[in-house]
């Protein structure tokens, strides 16, 4: 946060012990790295030292990255060191996987191999740092999905949700990325737009000008929206102003009756699964999100930012529930381990008579990278479901 009297940045003891946490770790990384990769690279006295002050220039910039709207007075600047943080945090994070792969196969080949393998690492890891930053700034392209929903009104047949989440607006993505996702989602026409959290990372003074794209977005029945655990670490209270104010309606713990051509259903939405841990008052509660909404009325559709919401979800009788959060798991192997929090990594799931949409998220979080996980605006498409044959 910024001291109120002077404006200059400031960094909480906890802060702090997290910015040298961190920097421990990557010197750490940045050794074995080095350790295991330099000696069989077969480099000359330039290249040791080129390779060198890359891996003192990662180990430094890494943190200096995560920390930089901590520690820097200039907003234009702490982003510029966000974004070299970044980019070398996604270089890093390949380098250090493939090594640890490369170790491991070294274990059975033949020692002959130590050179080639060593090279085969590096390049690797620059090449998938390369289609990974490619995927991650393109504006995303949209995935279609069909939802068979049982005892769906016939006016509903074809009824068409414009998902968006994730879109991490901050200090690498800004205005004209939030154009081109506002863009491509109006040309979708859609029944509703819904906005599933992680909107922002950052302050609303600082973003105010990079998200005002959004008061463009256009559907039949509006926008709805739903706080994410990142709308919590950027001061949930003005944030939900804000997106009020650019024409969002934000369903904390509540619902609203929709009536399309004559046939009501229910759009519902939930606080972050999270949100509990801020303010008491803000625990997600999906059976409450439900509260004094009409009986019998199909569907009930539920936006939680989190899959793991969807037990309670399907406990309080929804059919359908939007999610986002995981990213798909951005780029391998982060995505191995998104089932150790989540449910669901992506996709359409079936919880008991709940179905589960999990968007891959329209931006991204931390390293400009996507590989094996591309971003999307979703389009989702309500169609009756088909009775099983007896």
């Amino acid at each position: 946060m910024r001291d109120q009297h002077n404006d200059r940045p400031t960094l909480s003891r906890s802060r702090r012990r997290f910015l040298a946490t961190t920097v421990f770790l990557m010197a750490v990384l940045h050794l074995y790295i080095g350790w295991r990769l330099l000696p069989d690279l077969g480099l000359n006295g330039t290249g040791w030292a080129a390779c060198v002050v890359f891996l003192i220039v990662s180990t430094w910039m890494i943190p200096l990255g995560l920390a930089a709207r901590f520690l820097i007075r200039s907003i234009s600047l702490a982003d510029r060191v966000t974004w070299f943080g970044a980019l070398l945090l996604g270089l890093f994070s390949s380098l250090l996987v493939l090594t640890v792969l490369r170790d491991i196969a070294l274990i059975v080949l033949p020692q002959v191999y130590r050179h080639d393998s060593a090279w085969v690492v590096a390049g690797l890891a620059a090449l998938v740092t390369l289609i990974g930053y490619i995927n991650a700034r393109r504006i995303p392209r949209v995935a279609h999905v069909t939802v068979p929903i049982a005892d769906l009104p016939a006016p509903l047949h074809g009824f068409t949700i414009a998902q968006i989440t994730d879109l991490h607006v901050g200090p690498t993505i800004k205005r004209p990325y939030v154009a081109g996702v506002v863009e491509r989602l109006n040309a979708l026409k859609a029944d509703v737009i819904a906005v599933t959290g992680d909107l922002v990372d950052g302050e609303v003074e600082a973003l105010r000008p990079h998200i005002a794209p959004l008061a463009g977005m256009s559907a039949r029945h509006g926008v709805f929206a739903v706080t994410g655990n990142h709308e919590y670490y950027s001061g949930v209270g003005p944030w939900v102003a804000e997106f009020e104010r650019l024409g969002m309606r934000v369903l904390m713990n509540e619902h609203a009756v929709l009536e399309h051509d004559g046939a009501p259903l229910i759009i519902a939405g939930v606080t972050d699964f999270t949100a509990g841990q801020f303010d008491a008052t803000h625990a997600s509660d999906p059976s409450g999100a439900l509260a004094g909404s009409p009986a019998g009325v199909t569907p009930a559709i539920l936006l939680a930012h989190q899959p793991r919401t969807a037990p309670a979800a399907a406990e309080a009788g929804f059919d359908l529930q939007l999610s986002g959060h995981t990213h798909g798991g951005q780029f391998w192997p982060w995505s191995l381990f998104v089932p150790l929090q989540q449910p669901f990594t992506a996709g359409l799931h079936r919880l008991g008579s709940l179905w589960i949409y999990t968007s891959r998220g329209t931006g991204y979080w931390g390293p400009p990278k996507r590989f094996g996980a591309p971003s999307e605006i979703t389009l989702l498409r309500l169609e009756p479901a088909i009775p099983a044959a007896r």
